[in-house]
């Protein structure tokens, strides 16, 4: 899909309501029996609290929508609690809600795939056992469902959403029914399970805090939404006002039907029925309509793992472009999804449901923390925004939010205090430790920024009297020659040619008796002999000079197989970008373009010269520097706006930089740049003999390995592409990125 179909991307609130909505509408399929499940430590006396307890917990929901709806009206951008905290209580509250959302939605995708897959094995019994493995495929199966787009997978996903929510309403209805001359009793009414305690405060607030895994998942609307149909913010407001309203009526009547029907389960009980199960069993005596409600439970409880998958990448793309996230995570993919993120979701859930063996009882130990850090720290960001902007209404929205923050901190303390122990703790150590990377990703971004606007290390003024070559050959071919050709055009300073086979000495001397060639003995390897050669010669020239290693070679197809089956020379190429000062020109030449009756080694009459730009730094300026010591006929920077602001003000740092060439801004609507460019240079009519394009790309190396992650790796890309097109040189001009323990020392590179 092209960038321009981003609006036919929107969804309508029917779409919406499924796709944001699934997880917290899922949750009636477990809270109650998660409540219970604590309530049950007490003995079945305690069941009497389900119905107190659950009302209180709806009542927090109500406040939270509220709270929430207050929310996306003041951030139509979305982000969420992020955002909200991030803006109006400082850096380290937005990153403690950031990365306790990240958290809680890679959980949410764990805990609604075992729910799921307890459901299913309550009606399949025949299938316990297979827990991990049917989990992990559904996750595969709702990744590529994803990957798809959002409005496709929201179709996708909307008819077992409604399916449960009329199920559950069918169900609940038919009980109420039923109940009116006593309600019919469930399977395990009447069983005892041994008590292990008395009621008590603790336990009951356990129970509340348990009950309110029915609010996971609310906070997803306030996340998302900018994938709204406009108005933006009046539609998630009002979808925010639809899913509290079922989710709460719906959790409701489950623990009124758990209570009338007798419904009875522990921790320690040999049950393989759910409690939605055994009250549709009780209410439908079994048969069609009791495989319809599991059915339909299993299929939401799978699916409402799509919540996260439509939240964990937005959000993770708004880290990114506020750099607290690799720069990868804000790169939409063919279907104008995150697909990165995607991805990235589906790893981490898999591998949590496959440490913790597929088990709800465990995982649900770990999901609620995150929830209520993101609700208290959304709300106290609104207050504080209203205290400080006095928008209209602000009284109203301090009052609401101020309460709400208020409710939640206090249920976010009772959660630590009786999940802490069992796993609670795991979630708490690893929040600081996200927040730890994502400052440190911020900090090395802001690094190489500061870097990249140095002015000592801004390039001087340089011309082709400041261009050293030399010709890696590895064999006397085509491509030698055409390297040859290319060499004697730029008019550099001096050529010179090295190979590892001795055998290439004499057709060289035929073939250009003008440049020398010297013979490399590798007592090392030959990326160590070849690194100590260029080191000797950069060392003898001025830091004003470059030093340019030019590396022909003959690719005998068209495909990518080209670069796995001959290794060597690309891993070559790559190591040699670590070394500063010395740049990278690739001479590719397709065996199918040999003419053998053309002069190979002949000088190119035309060469376009075409700089790769994103912005304007210390990078693209070398970069340029470099293009104008290769005697150009033609020198041009050229980009591809995938972000209309961003492409704005490259614009106008082109201008107030006064760069004596000119911007051409072009459109890569399916965001390839590599396609796109590769389109963009067939207007040159390159043949690689009379006419040649020179493509510059300015490369960031950074010291540390596991830096270069934090890079979108454009070039690597690019280069790929332009590997198989006929008559383009690709040239790396790398900038090395010091550590900050070097900023203090003054260097030009």
């Amino acid at each position: 899909m092209s960038s321009g179909e981003m609006e036919h991307t929107l969804l309508p609130k029917t779409i919406a309501l499924p796709v944001f909505s699934s997880d917290p509408l899922s949750s009636n399929a477990y809270a109650t029996q998660e409540m219970m499940l604590v309530l049950a430590l007490a003995g079945t006396m305690a069941f009497s609290l389900v119905l107190p307890i659950s009302v209180a917990v709806a009542t927090l929901l109500w406040i939270v929508i509220t709270s929430y709806r207050q929310t996306v009206k003041a951030y139509p951008t979305g982000g969420g609690a992020y955002r909200v905290s991030h803006e109006n209580l400082g850096l380290y509250p937005g990153l403690l809600a950031g990365s306790a959302l990240l958290i809680d939605y890679v959980l949410t995708v764990s805990v609604s795939m075992t729910a799921g897959v307890d459901a299913i094995t309550s009606a399949f019994t025949g299938l316990a056992g297979y827990e991990v493995q049917i989990a992990i495929g559904f996750i595969v199966l709702v990744t590529l469902a994803n990957l798809r787009g959002s409005k496709e997978s929201g179709v996708l996903f909307a008819f077992p959403t409604y399916g449960f929510v009329a199920a559950i309403y069918l169900m609940i209805a038919t009980g109420l029914v039923r109940c009116v001359g006593g309600c019919p009793p469930a399977e395990s009414a009447g069983m005892e399970v041994p008590v292990e305690t008395v009621i008590t405060f603790a336990v009951v607030l356990r129970a509340f805090a348990a009950g309110t895994t029915a609010l996971t998942g609310v906070e997803a609307i306030a996340d998302g939404v900018p994938a709204f149909r406009y108005p933006q913010s009046r539609n998630a407001a009002t979808t925010l006002t639809i899913m509290a309203a079922l989710s709460t009526s719906m959790f409701l009547g489950i623990s009124y039907l758990a209570r009338g029907t007798g419904v009875v389960i522990g921790e320690h009980e040999e049950q393989t029925k759910t409690v939605v199960a055994q009250i549709a069993d009780a209410v439908f005596g079994g048969g069609f309509m009791f495989y319809v409600v599991q059915f339909m439970s299993a299929a939401i409880l799978i699916l409402a793992a799509n919540t996260a998958y439509q939240d964990f990448p937005r959000l993770s793309s708004i880290l990114a472009a506020d750099h607290f996230m690799p720069r990868q995570f804000m790169n939409r993919g063919d279907r104008l999804v995150f697909s990165n993120g995607i991805v990235i979701l589906a790893i981490a859930a898999s591998v949590l449901v496959w440490y913790f063996d597929s088990d709800l009882n465990r995982l649900i130990q770990l999901y609620l923390v995150g929830v209520f850090i993101s609700f208290t720290l959304s709300q106290t960001g609104m207050v504080t925004r209203s205290l400080k902007l006095r928008p209209p209404d602000w009284r109203k929205t301090v009052a609401i939010s101020g309460f709400g923050g208020t409710v939640t901190a206090i249920v976010l303390l009772v959660v630590i205090y009786t999940k802490f122990v069992r796993g609670a703790w795991i979630v708490l150590v690893m929040i600081p430790m996200l927040m730890y990377l994502m400052r440190s990703i911020h900090s090395h971004y802001e690094s190489l920024a500061e870097q990249l606007g140095r002015p000592d290390r801004k390039p001087v003024d340089r011309r082709p009297g400041n261009q050293h070559v030399v010709i890696l050959a590895a064999r006397v071919d085509a491509a030698a020659a055409r390297a040859v050709g290319y060499a004697r055009a730029i008019r550099a300073a001096d050529v010179t040619a090295v190979t590892f086979d001795r055998a290439n000495l004499s057709p060289w001397k035929r073939l250009a008796p003008d440049i020398p060639m010297q013979h490399l003995e590798t007592r090392r390897s030959r990326t160590q002999t070849l690194k100590a050669l260029v080191r000797a010669k950069r060392r003898d020239l001025t830091s004003d000079d470059f030093l340019t290693l030019v590396v022909p070679e003959i690719l005998e197809t068209r495909s990518f197989f080209e670069i796995i089956l001959h290794p060597r020379l690309h891993r070559l190429k790559a190591a040699m970008l670590t070394e500063p000062g010395v740049q990278i020109l690739d001479i590719p030449v397709l065996q199918e373009d040999i003419d053998p009756e053309m002069d190979d080694s002949q000088e190119p009459g035309r060469n376009y010269v075409c700089v790769l730009v994103s912005s304007v730094h210390n990078a693209t300026l070398q970069a340029i520097e470099y293009a104008e010591t290769l005697q150009a006929t033609d020198i041009r920077a050229v980009s591809f706006g995938l972000d209309p602001e961003a492409t704005e003000k490259l614009g106008n740092d082109w201008l107030n930089a006064r760069i004596p060439h000119p911007l051409e801004i072009e459109d890569s609507p399916y965001r390839d740049i590599g396609r796109s460019l590769t389109s963009y240079i067939k207007q040159f009519e390159a043949d690689g003999l009379n006419r040649v394009v020179t493509v510059v790309l300015p490369e960031f190396v950074v010291e540390k390995r596991r830096h270069q992650i934090l890079h979108g790796q454009t070039a690597l890309v690019v280069k790929r592409h332009l590997l198989f097109a006929k008559g383009v040189v690709a040239a790396s001009v790398p900038y090395h990125v010091q550590e900050e323990r070097a900023l203090a020392e003054p260097s030009r590179t």
